[in-house]
C-alpha cells in the first residue's frame, strides 16, 4: 500500500502510518527545522524513516500531485490549526495558514483510494460549524472545485445543493461524520483531543467505522487500588494518593478495558535529568530545561495520570502542560525526549532545533500511536477490499 504525507511536521502520524504498513512515496512539510528532523532520522534510518523520501520543504501551493494519480492508497495529513486552535484568534477560512482547500486539492489530483487528515478539537466549535461543515462537503466532493472569484460560501452553497440533489460526481468519497478521539483512550499516555477525517472513495464499496475505545480511566484507578500499579513502580506506600480509593469506590468490578497509560509509565526507564544529570547523557534530547514554577492554574501534569495535552508553546503555555509535577509538588518541564515519550515516538527519533522549538514540533504532532491505530484499521479495510476483488 502507498501513501504521501503532507503538512508533516515532526512525522507523528506518517510515523503511525508507516508503522502500518504503508510505504511513504513523497513527504512535504514547509517548516525548516520539522525538515531537518525528518532528513536527520531518515539518516540514522530511525523507526522506519530510513525508508522515507527526502521531504519536500515549502510551501504546499507551490507543489503539484498529478504524478500521483491513480498510483495511492492513502493521503494522510494535518493541515495547519492554528485557525481553528483554542490559544489562537479563531480566524479559520480567513487566516492564510489555513491550508485545508490544499488538503482538498491533493485529493482532487491524486484521487487516493482513502484520505486521513486530522486536526485540533477546537475545530469542532459551534463558531466554525458552517465552515466545518464546508470542510466535510469539500472531501465529500473534491472536483467540485471553487471558481474563480468566488466566495467560500457561494462554494459551500453548491456543494450543498450537489449534495441534497444526490448529484453524481466523477470522484466522490464516503466522509463519517468527523470523531474527537482521545489519545489516552487508545493507550497513549497524554490527555490528547483530536478530530479526524477519514474518508474511503466510493468506488471502492468500503463500509468503516472509527476504532473503538481500548483504554479507560476507570481501569486506571481500578490498577491503582485493587492491581499492581504502584508495586510495579516501586512507589511507597506513603509516597502513594490518599483519594484514589474515592473515584474507584463505584466499580464493582475489573473493567474489561485496559488502564490509561501515565505520564510515571511512559517515563519508565528514564533517569531525571535534574536529579541525576549524569545518567541523562544516555538518552538522546534528554537535557533539563531550568525556569519552571508553579502557581495557581499552572500546576502541570501529575505523574500518576495521562499527561496534559502538550502545546506547542512552552514558557507561559496557560495550564502548564510541559511541566511535570512531582508527588512533592515541585515541577520541572518535560525534557524533549519526555515529551517524545509522551507523544509515543520510539526512542531512537532525535529532533532538531532549539528546546522551545523542538517542543513546537511536539506540541503540534500526533500521537504515533494514535496514528497507527488510526492507519492500521483503514489499511486493513483497504487490504480486505482489495482481496475482495481480486477473488470476484
Amino acid at each position: 500500500m502507498k501513501a504521501i504525507e503532507l503538512f508533516a511536521g515532526a512525522g507523528g502520524l506518517g510515523l503511525g502510518v508507516t508503522r502500518a504498513g504503508f510505504k511513504t512515496l513523497d513527504v512535504v512539510e514547509w517548516d525548516r527545522w520539522c525538515c531537518d528532523t525528518i532528513r536527520e532520522n531518515r539518516k540514522r534510518k530511525s523507526a522506519g524513516m530510513g525508508h522515507w523520501p527526502s521531504p519536500r520543504e515549502g510551501d504546499i501551493r507551490d507543489f503539484s500531485f498529478t504524478q500521483f494519480e491513480g498510483k495511492l492508497d492513502l493521503v494522510t495529513g494535518g493541515p495547519p490549526c492554528q485557525p481553528f486552535s483554542l490559544g489562537g484568534r479563531h480566524r479559520a477560512h480567513q487566516d492564510d495558514r489555513d491550508m485545508w482547500s490544499e488538503a482538498v486539492r491533493v485529493v482532487r489530483e491524486t484521487k487516493p483510494s482513502a484520505f486521513i487528515f486530522e486536526n485540533v478539537k477546537g475545530l469542532t466549535r459551534a463558531t466554525f460549524a458552517t465552515y466545518f461543515n464546508y470542510i466535510f462537503l469539500q472531501l465529500t466532493y473534491p472536483e467540485i472545485d471553487m471558481r474563480d472569484g468566488e466566495a467560500w460560501l457561494d462554494h459551500r452553497a453548491r456543494l450543498e445543493q450537489h449534495h441534497t440533489s444526490n448529484g453524481s460526481s466523477a470522484l466522490s468519497y464516503q466522509v463519517l461524520p468527523p470523531e474527537v478521539l482521545n489519545a489516552a483512550n487508545f493507550g497513549v499516555p497524554q490527555k490528547r483531543e483530536r478530530v479526524f477525517f477519514v474518508g474511503f472513495r466510493s468506488d471502492t464499496g468500503i463500509k468503516w467505522s472509527f476504532p473503538r475505545e481500548t483504554h479507560s480511566r476507570e481501569a486506571l484507578l481500578w490498577d491503582q487500588l485493587h492491581g499492581d500499579y504502584w508495586d510495579r513502580h516501586m512507589v511507597a506506600k506513603r509516597d502513594r494518593p490518599m483519594d484514589i480509593g474515592k473515584g474507584a469506590a463505584r466499580l464493582r468490578s475489573k473493567p474489561v478495558l485496559k488502564p490509561w497509560n501515565t505520564t510515571r509509565d511512559a517515563l519508565v526507564g528514564l533517569p531525571d535529568p535534574e536529579l541525576a544529570p549524569r545518567a541523562k547523557s544516555e538518552f538522546a534530547d534528554h537535557r533539563y530545561q531550568p525556569g519552571a514554577r508553579s502557581y495557581p492554574g499552572h500546576t502541570g501534569s501529575p505523574l500518576d495520570e495521562p499527561a496534559k495535552t502538550l502545546k506547542a508553546g512552552v514558557h507561559g503555555v496557560p495550564g502548564g502542560e510541559n511541566m511535570m509535577r512531582r508527588p512533592d509538588g515541585s515541577v520541572r518541564y518535560f525534557t524533549i525526549r519526555e515529551s517524545a515519550r509522551l507523544q509515543t515516538f520510539p526512542d531512537d527519533i532525535v529532533f532538531h532545533g532549539s528546546w522551545s522549538e523542538t517542543m513546537r514540533q511536539l506540541g503540534n504532532a500526533v500521537p504515533v500511536d494514535l496514528a497507527h491505530v488510526v492507519a492500521n484499521s483503514v489499511g486493513g479495510h483497504l487490504k480486505a477490499a482489495t482481496n475482495k476483488k481480486g477473488n470476484s
